[in-house]
Parts: C-alpha cells; sequence; structure tokens
C-alpha cells in the first residue's frame, strides 16, 4: 500500500509529506484547490512523461517520492530480481526527479532505472483512476481487458500470444519467399541466358594467364628461335663455354687437394657445370620444338577476347571471378527450381501454426465466455445497490473475420437501466452518472482479482448524489477491506466514510500561492463535511448532519 507521498517544488506546492494509512481514505477540497496536482504528481511515480513546466517557478529541481509497504506482496520479488534490484521486504520507495533544463531521472530504492522499469513496477502497485477513464468504457480493448482479469486468463494470454507470434512470423515468411520466387521468376530467362553464356565459354581457372604467355611465345618465335641457337652455340659447341668449363673442373682436379679451399672450388664449378648443361639442353628442346603457328596464334587471340569480351560485359576484370558469376548463376536458377517445393513447406507449416493459433484462441474464447455470467451477476448486484433497481447487463462475445494479438474475439458491455429497454452498448445508452457508477462497479470486481495494493479514485462519483453517494461510498469503504482505497471527492457522504480525512487548500498569505494538504481531527472533519454541505456560511442543520453522517451523534 501507499504509506507516504513526499512532493517538493512541484507545480503550487513548494513542499509537502503526506502519511497514508490502510482502509478507505478521502481527499476533500474546493475546485482548485490543487487536489489535481498532487494526482499529477503520482502520475509521474506511474512513469508518465515528465514536463519542465510542472517544476515550481523559481525552482531548479523538482522532487516526487513515493513510499509503498509491500510486504504481503512477495510476488513482487522476481520484479526485483529481474531489474537487478534492491529488494528491502518490506518497503519500496519510487522517486522521480525533474530538473528546469528538462532532464528527469527516476529510481527505485535508489537505484537509477528507465521509466519502462518503473512504470511496470509502479503499475503492480497502484491504480489511479481518473476522471477522463469513464471514457475507457467506450474502448472495446478495456472492455476484453476486464473479461480477460476476471477469468484470470494470463496464461492462456502468454501462450496465444507465442501461438500468434509464431503464425505471424510464418506468414511473413511465405510472402517474402512468393514475392521472391515471383521478383526471381520473372528474371528467369535472363539468368538462364547468362548462365548458358558463362558454361558455353568453358572457362578454367588461371586460363587467361598461360593464354596471355603463349601469345607473346607464338608472337616471337622466330626471334625466340634465332636467339636460342646463339645461346646454345655459345655454351655447348667447341671452344663455346661448357667445354671449356670441363677443361677447368679437370685442371682443379689435379691440385685441388694442395689449395686449402681446392674441394670446395671443385665442387662448385661441378655444380655451375651440371646446371648450364641442363640449362642448355632445356633451351635446345624447347627451340626444336618452337615453330610458328599462325593458326594457334590466331585461335589464342581470339580465345583472350572471348574472355576479355565476358570479362567488360560482366564487369569484372579476371576468369576467376567470371567462373563465381556463372556458380552464382547456377545457384540461383536451382533456387528457382526449388521454390515451389519451399512455398509448399511453409504453406504446410503456415497451417499448422494457423491450427495452434485457433486452438489458443479458442480455449480463450471458452475461459471468456465462462467468466462472464460471473461478471453480469456480480455488476447487476452492484447496480442494483446503487438505485438501478432496474438493470439489465450482457457481456456479450462475438467473433472477429480474423485473428488479432488478443485472439478471436471481440466484447461488448451490453446495459439497460430501464424496463422494456432492450440492453445496447454503453456508450450509446448510459448517462454521466450511470457510468460513473458502472465503473466504480468494474474497478472493485477488477481490482480484488488483480491484486492490486492500492486504488486512487478522482472523483469517479461525478453526476451522483444522495442515496446513491451514500452506497458508492459503502462499494469503496468494501473494497478497503482488502486494499487500500483512496478517493478524490465532492460529496460528504462519500467523504464521511473515509477513516482517514484529508483536506486540500491553497494559501494566499504570501509571496506566492501553495497548495496544502492536511489530515483533520474529528472536529475538523465535521465543519469539513458541514462546509460541503452549506458552503462557507456553515448552519447549524449543515453541522447536525455533518454529525450524523460520521455517525457521532
Amino acid at each position: 500500500m501507499l504509506k507516504s507521498l513526499y512532493i517538493s517544488n512541484y507545480a503550487l506546492i513548494s513542499e509537502l509529506n503526506i502519511d497514508f494509512e490502510a482502509g478507505f481514505s478521502v481527499l476533500t477540497g474546493e475546485t482548485g484547490a490543487g487536489k489535481s496536482i498532487i494526482l499529477g504528481a503520482l502520475s509521474l511515480i506511474l512513469g508518465q512523461r515528465a514536463d519542465s513546466k510542472s517544476i515550481k517557478i523559481d525552482a531548479e529541481k523538482c522532487v516526487i517520492e513515493a513510499e509503498f509497504d509491500i510486504s504481503n506482496y512477495k510476488h513482487l520479488d522476481g520484479f526485483f530480481s529481474q531489474n537487478d534490484l534492491d529488494n528491502q521486504g518490506s518497503e519500496c520507495s519510487i522517486r522521480r526527479e525533474l530538473t528546469n533544463s528538462g532532464k528527469s531521472r527516476a529510481f527505485i530504492n535508489d537505484t537509477p532505472v528507465s521509466l519502462n522499469v518503473i512504470r511496470d513496477l509502479s503499475n503492480r502497485l497502484l491504480d489511479i483512476h481518473s476522471q477522463h477513464e469513464n471514457l475507457l468504457l467506450s474502448n472495446d480493448a478495456y472492455q476484453l481487458e476486464v473479461v480477460d482479469t476476471i477469468a484470470e486468463n494470463a496464461v492462456l494470454l502468454t501462450q496465444y500470444h507465442t501461438s500468434f507470434a509464431d503464425w505471424k512470423n510464418v506468414q511473413l515468411e511465405l510472402k517474402q519467399l512468393q514475392k521472391m520466387a515471383e521478383k526471381q521468376g520473372a528474371d528467369l530467362d535472363y539468368v538462364q541466358f547468362q548462365f548458358q553464356q558463362l558454361t558455353d565459354a568453358q572457362l578454367l581457372d588461371n586460363e587467361q594467364v598461360d593464354l596471355e604467355l603463349e601469345q607473346e611465345t607464338l608472337s616471337h618465335a622466330e626471334e625466340i628461335k634465332m636467339e636460342l641457337v646463339k645461346a646454345h652455340q655459345l655454351l655447348d659447341e667447341e671452344h663455346a663455354s661448357l667445354p671449356m668449363l670441363k677443361d677447368a673442373i679437370a685442371a682443379l682436379a689435379r691440385v685441388k687437394s694442395f689449395v686449402p679451399d681446392g674441394n670446395d672450388w671443385y665442387d662448385r664449378l661441378q655444380s655451375a657445370f651440371i646446371e648450364i648443361k641442363d640449362i642448355t639442353v632445356e633451351m635446345n628442346t624447347f627451340e626444336e620444338r618452337l615453330e610458328f603457328d599462325p593458326v594457334r596464334l590466331e585461335w589464342v587471340e581470339n580465345r583472350l577476347s572471348e574472355l576479355f569480351t565476358l570479362q567488360k560485359k560482366y564487369k569484372v576484370t579476371s576468369v576467376t571471378e567470371l567462373i563465381e558469376l556463372r556458380d552464382g548463376f547456377g545457384a540461383q536458377l536451382q533456387r528457382i527450381d526449388s521454390f515451389d517445393e519451399e512455398i509448399e513447406a511453409l504453406k504446410t507449416k503456415l497451417s499448422a501454426a494457423h491450427t495452434a493459433v485457433k486452438a489458443s484462441a479458442q480455449l480463450l474464447t471458452d475461459s471468456r465466455k465462462k467468466a462472464c455470467k460471473p461478471i453480469e451477476k456480480y455488476l447487476v448486484e452492484q447496480l442494483t445497490k446503487l438505485g438501478m433497481p432496474n438493470i439489465q447487463f450482457e457481456v456479450a462475445i462475438l467473433p472477429l473475420a480474423e485473428y488479432v494479438e488478443q485472439g478471436n474475439d471481440e466484447v461488448q458491455f451490453l446495459f439497460s437501466a430501464n424496463k422494456n429497454r432492450p440492453v445496447q452498448p454503453v456508450t450509446q445508452i448510459a448517462s454521466g452518472g450511470e457510468v460513473s457508477r458502472l465503473m466504480l462497479s468494474i474497478k472493485s470486481l477488477v481490482a480484488h482479482k488483480a491484486d492490486l495494493p492500492t486504488i486512487i479514485f478522482d472523483e469517479i462519483d461525478t453526476g451522483v448524489s444522495g442515496e446513491i453517494a451514500h452506497r458508492m461510498g459503502d462499494i469503496m469503504q468494501s473494497m478497503s477491506a482488502d486494499m487500500q482505497v483512496i478517493t478524490i471527492t465532492h460529496l460528504p457522504q462519500i467523504a464521511a466514510k473515509g477513516a482517514q480525512h484529508y483536506r486540500v487548500y491553497k494559501d494566499d498569505s504570501g509571496a506566492q500561492t501553495q497548495t496544502h494538504i492536511e489530515r483533520l481531527s474529528n472536529n475538523e472533519r465535521v465543519n469539513e463535511l458541514a462546509q460541503m454541505l452549506s458552503g462557507k456560511n456553515i448552519t447549524d442543520a449543515a453541522l447536525k448532519n455533518a454529525q450524523e453522517l460520521l455517525g457521532i451523534l
């Protein structure tokens, strides 16, 4: 439950510290006294976006801090563990700080957190029902949420969301594959032509390098032969290099044993002789084999021209890249051929995913329909107590044309407060006072199921008075037996039901208008209620009526 609220430099509040207790508390005050300011500060604890304009004039920073008692809410342990936060066991603090530069910081138990984290926690601790929330009754999603809360569908919804996400993912995958198949199918002829052209070219790695060398050789065949013959003559004919080197080796052999390095010189000359002789043989063989072949030269040049033309066409610089392109086109053709099989496989997968979604949705529908009667029964009982003896209320579960994020159901709250009037959607037939009573009844129903520690009502009694106000107060008082209920009200009948009574007021005596709050004693409560009954000029009748409301006569 909410134990205390501290507000500093927010709007008209310089500093305010309120302690709350369990049970039913009421806040009263004249219109414009600042009750909405307090709720605005609390909304920051709920993780709403901050506006630097909310900071009190001339202040550098505003602070809002709420202390909660969570000793009876052990299920929050998982939240603290998941978000790596200190868990103080029985207490928890949530703080927001705003600076006039527009910066905002949030803390849980003095640990900095993001707004999403603070929002996640505060929504488990506190619910503020503001006046505009009566409009939620016109929201189909809210009506569905109410039914799911009463049906305790959290697990079923999680299962459905998983199935729904899987189904949507397969749908997207199939759509993308079909689009790809359509696009590549349109390009099939062109891809086939390119693949065939490169295949017919019979490309080989390093072929271009070899052909370029061969082209050079064939183009200079006569010159090569002439120079090789000359080299052979210089090396291997009489009085040439090899015979003379052989004589040098023989001469060295006769004296090598008398010279320190003789053996080394001898071995090196022998190696040189062998190497030169091998080179001579290879050059001679190549020279004898080499012939000028214009036909072969023409073929080589044509083949190189073909390769260059392909490289230019496909914007590459080597045969290796052409081969990679060919293989890529081949893989693309294989993929096109396999699209039909992949599409059929995905269609089978999609059918299975749809079956799973359908089954999960049906479980949700059955659970929701099962919850309808208890909801109807409870709300009829509550609304009858709230002055609607002829109330008719139905929860209609209608099938949607398709599966959506929350299932396959549309929920409609149907309502009639009068005899012989058929039920119609609430927003089409209910008056403002009837909507207020219905929302209170729904909140009282949902609050217990949601296991919420604290609920705050901001003038939920709008549009009602007299005996109906008494009964609305009784409902909120009854709710407070299991949870903390705080209500802002202008009705003395409801204010008198509170176990604690706070008055919000403005003080204009200083240089700036200030909003304050004080907890009232029993005597102060009498005066406050009397003023609510008769205005500033409190009459004896109003005082007596206030005492009667408080049960102290």
